[in-house]
């Protein structure tokens, strides 16, 4: 079994053919959606998760592999190699303990034991370490020469160095992170002169908090940390000293010897002066790196459920994007989200042309034939859907309410300018809140997912693991939900399996020169797009009205022979086999079974001729928050209020009940019992009724419970 199979499997606890085939196919420039949707045989049937974690065990192990090598090229650099030392380094699998291995190889000639060597003092310290001598000062004096101007002199040089071996031995390192792991404390102090600032008050809990670093919550850690990088308190990691100085004397200092009082001050020295302040640093820096996780869990679920949002559909959509002082931007758009008609609208102050912003709302609703009216949730949301709501329209027009969230972002980016280049922003941000409403997805991945404003601390966390997690939530959503290649926008098409920023503008080009794709196959036409991007892509694009149908399905080109044999096998041609549950019923899947092709191939392909291009997403629905609640001095204790999950954290989700404020449903109003996910008892966007538990009008801040 090869390192890296090995390093894999043990992380993970998956099969190793699973994971030995995985990373083949991981090797040979495949997807991971493609992997988990059409390589189920290869694989064992692993879902999107487990292929997620060999991945990145398999960027760790490599990682890894590459720290290897620069450190074993640095030490021989040194003439410091010996075989022992490359054994150890070479089967190391851990990133701190090989860091530990280079410790000793990587000092500075700054440093006070590096000096002390530079003053001939490293024979003093081996006759201290060696704990024989009985007279030391007299020994010591003998190296009382050049800078070196007392016995004192000597000795300190001489712990020094023996700090520095201290410092570098592995098993002590090890036995401090124990204790730092089980037994750290995180405490606070505020910065005296910082403490009455309006800034910091957001963070006056913390200004003397003490608490478990190992218990916790992520939230609060990070939060601490962000008043701390704001300059507004100390931040500080504390174990018993006096028991870690113990352990470290347990191993080094010999029964009745002249020396151990010189060794007991390089300990001292040793641990306040080296080992603390790196590894407490250490520590924290795990614990952060812990509470990034789960924070980047949160958004990444926060995320795919905003993604996954209930889409309209194509439909004829008036989009609103209210405002008081400069108006209501309204836009007209049609069932593919092209843009008909804008115009500003006025209804409320300081203009009040109320009745001339129904009138006109009524008019463009019949000139464009509008199906769908969405309003933005931002400033005047409310005002603007109580007017929209007392318009007698002549078709059935339904009202909706659309999170703006990002919406500022698209409008003023370079995506927006490319589609709407003789356009404000005000008229982009309309529009984007039209098509959000058509398809969410469709809309959402335009923008840059840190700015959808959803989950918790997401400028504190780690950017580069936010940012790859983030992606691989949009690229999972995007190829689960399968795009229309002759309708998605360039930045939609950027995440489909193979496609990328390159390719999928090269697609937008070749579309706008050639026209619309008539099949799969006339993908291979397109400048660049080779076999294998063909491959990883094909079966994730959608083209309507296609000659072939099966091109509007998810079943993958390379199977549309097998296809055609079931339907001819029954004597049915493949477009009257879709569909047809009863004429499917009856094929005995298991005597199509190849080498390549099993039962877990062909009950997805089978279901997909079930129900081909179906949606996983829910049809959206009209929602109505409660008139009568206004602003938050409409709220009372007791009221039950209907409302739309806005944010979901890990203590807890937040809920747009119709006002400016959000209320917040702390995890244990939740549910009744104890509750350690929130995810499992709320999701983001769900309709919900809460029930008010309290009302703090001037913190602006309103407490809820999930009424069941």
């Amino acid at each position: 079994m090869s390192t890296i199979l090995r390093y894999i499997i043990s992380n993970t606890k998956l099969p190793e053919l699973s994971v030995k085939n995985t990373i083949s196919l991981l090797n040979d420039a495949c997807t991971t959606p493609f992997i988990a949707r059409y390589r189920k045989e290869a694989t064992g049937n692993l879902d999107e998760v487990q292929i997620g974690d060999i991945v990145k065990y398999k960027e760790l192990f490599e990682a890894l592999a590459k720290r290897k090598i620069a450190i074993l090229k640095a030490i021989d650099e040194q003439d410091a190699l010996t075989p022992e030392l490359k054994q150890k380094i070479e089967t190391v699998q851990d990133i701190t303990a090989l860091e530990d291995l280079y410790l000793p190889f990587k000092k500075s000639r700054k440093t006070k034991a590096e000096k002390a060597r530079q003053n001939g003092l490293e024979p003093l310290a081996k006759i201290i370490m060696a704990q024989n001598a009985h007279d030391i000062e007299s020994i010591a004096y003998k190296y009382v020469k050049g800078d070196t101007k007392s016995v004192e002199d000597a000795l300190e040089g001489a712990r020094h160095i023996i700090a520095e071996w201290i410092n570098e031995r592995t098993d002590i390192r090890n036995n401090i992170r124990y204790q730092l792991e089980r037994f750290a404390n995180i405490s606070t102090k505020v910065i005296a002169k910082k403490e009455s600032e309006d800034d910091a008050q957001k963070f006056r809990d913390y200004f003397d908090w003490s608490e478990s670093l190992s218990r916790i919550p992520s939230h609060r850690l990070l939060a601490i940390l962000r008043a701390e990088n704001e300059g507004f308190i100390r931040v500080k990691i504390e174990i018993d000293d006096d028991r870690a100085l113990d352990k470290i004397a347990q191993r080094i200092i010999k029964p009745d010897n002249a020396c151990s009082e010189q060794i007991e001050m390089a300990i001292k020295d040793a641990y306040k002066r080296l080992l603390l302040p790196s590894l407490s640093n250490e520590a924290l820096q795990n614990a952060k790196g812990k509470a990034d996780e789960a924070a980047i869990t949160v958004f990444a679920k926060n995320l795919k459920q905003l993604l996954l949002g209930s889409p309209l559909g194509e439909r004829r959509i008036l989009a609103i994007d209210p405002g008081f002082r400069t108006g209501c931007k309204v836009a007209c758009l049609d069932e593919h989200g092209n843009l008909k008609y804008n115009e500003t609208i006025y209804p409320h102050p300081p203009k009040n042309d109320s009745i001339g912003a129904m009138k006109k709302i009524s008019s463009l609703s019949d000139a464009y034939k509008i199906e769908a009216i969405a309003i933005g949730n931002g400033t005047a949301s409310r005002e603007t859907e109580s007017l929209i709501r007392k318009i007698r329209f002549k078709n059935d027009v339904q009202v909706f309410v659309v999170s703006e969230a990002g919406a500022s972002i698209y409008s003023a980016s370079k995506i927006a300018r490319e589609e709407f280049p003789n356009y404000d922003v005000t008229v982009r941000g309309a529009v984007s809140i039209g098509r959000r409403l058509q398809d969410p997805l469709a809309e959402l991945v335009k923008i840059d997912a840190k700015s959808i404003g959803v989950g918790q601390y997401q400028h504190d966390v780690d950017q580069n693991k936010l940012k790859n997690e983030l992606d691989r939530v949009v690229e999972s959503c995007v190829n689960a939900v399968g795009v229309n290649l002759n309708t998605a926008s360039k930045s939609l098409l950027s995440y489909v399996s193979g496609i990328g920023e390159k390719l999928a503008e090269a697609i937008v080009k070749y579309r706008e020169t050639h026209g619309a794709f008539y099949s799969r196959n006339d993908l291979k036409r397109v400048p660049r797009l080779g076999d294998k991007a063909f491959e990883q892509s094909a079966g994730f694009l959608r083209i309507k009205n296609s000659n072939n149908p099966l091109d509007d399905s998810a079943v993958h080109p390379e199977r549309y022979e097998l296809v055609e044999k079931m339907a001819s096998d029954i004597n049915l041609e493949v477009s009257k086999l879709i569909g047809n549950k009863n004429c499917l019923k009856k094929i005995n899947l298991k005597e199509y079974c190849t080498n390549t092709v099993g039962l877990p191939t062909l009950h997805d392909i089978v279901q997909e001729l079930e129900k081909p291009g179906l949606d996983i997403r829910e049809q959206a629905k009209v929602f109505t928050f409660n008139q009568n609640i206004k602003t938050i001095n409409d709220v009372q204790e007791g009221q039950l209020l209907p409302g739309i999950v806005n944010n979901v954290t890990n203590f807890g989700a937040f809920v747009d009940i119709g006002i400016k404020e959000s209320g917040l449903i702390h995890i244990s109003n939740l549910s009744d019992g104890f509750v350690s996910d929130v995810n499992e008892h709320i999701s983001l966007h769900q309709q919900i009724i809460v029930k008010v538990l309290e009302v703090d009008i001037p913190r602006k801040r309103i407490q809820l419970k999930l009424h069941i």
